[in-house]
């Protein structure tokens, strides 16, 4: 499943993301996976950032397989999964660039590969793609539906796009301003790939803003 969560500035959507793989607590109530809390240690994360994570001083392939060095693999194992989703993230080629000679797209791409080597009950995204401009996040964003079709893995995706969030969900979580609450919880009930013009899409994105200027406090214009 691909979960979307919206919500105002400062509501705690990272915060949120946190709590879920156990590195924060919750003041009250809790998380359960499989029934169990969070465990770091039991249960497999993978983290995708704004910001830009990957360690300078090593090249695409070094990055993608510190996860599985961390975790025991053995060089041979750690080198053959890293380059099987080298491949899948569109990378093949690049393998002993450095992320100095590399795009933003493509850093977001080897921070995806990095995630998915791992091979993780939950990928849990930060807006990930907040930083790129407008042409590479739409690019981005087709890239990412194409990954997650292909491994199924559960994604919980932050952002404060909400155009970005009907195109990529199955669900999409609004949250209220602080102290957050869910507000809503939409089914966007549409087939992949998604058309932005379509007026289905366009309801949605409607529906979901209107909920988002509320918590804001927005004056549409008309009302």
């Amino acid at each position: 499943e691909f979960i979307c969560i919206v919500g105002p500035s400062g509501c705690g959507k990272t915060t949120l993301l946190k709590i879920i793989c156990g590195l924060e607590e919750p003041t009250y109530g809790k998380v359960l996976i499989r029934n169990e809390p969070p465990n770091p240690i039991k249960h497999r994360f993978g983290m995708i950032f704004q910001e830009d994570s990957l360690l300078p001083w090593r090249n695409v392939i070094g990055n993608v397989k510190f996860g599985l060095e961390i975790k025991g693999y053995s060089e041979k194992e750690s080198e053959e999964i890293s380059k099987k989703y080298i491949e899948m993230v569109g990378l093949k080629g690049f393998e002993n660039y450095y992320p100095y000679q590399l795009s933003g797209g493509m850093k977001k791409r080897v921070a995806i590969a990095r995630a998915l080597a791992i091979d993780p009950d939950l990928i849990l995204m930060d807006e990930p793609f907040a930083d790129l401009d407008a042409q590479t996040r739409s690019l981005m964003q087709r890239e990412l539906l194409r990954i997650w079709l292909g491994v199924g893995k559960t994604v919980l995706f932050v952002t404060h796009n909400v155009e970005e969030a009907v195109f990529l969900a199955n669900r999409v979580i609004v949250l209220t301003k602080r102290p957050s609450r869910v507000k809503s919880i939409i089914n966007i009930e549409l087939s992949y790939p998604r058309n932005r013009l379509s007026p289905s899409f366009i309801s949605y994105r409607e529906k979901i803003l209107k909920m988002f200027h509320e918590e804001m406090g927005v004056v549409e214009f008309g009302t």
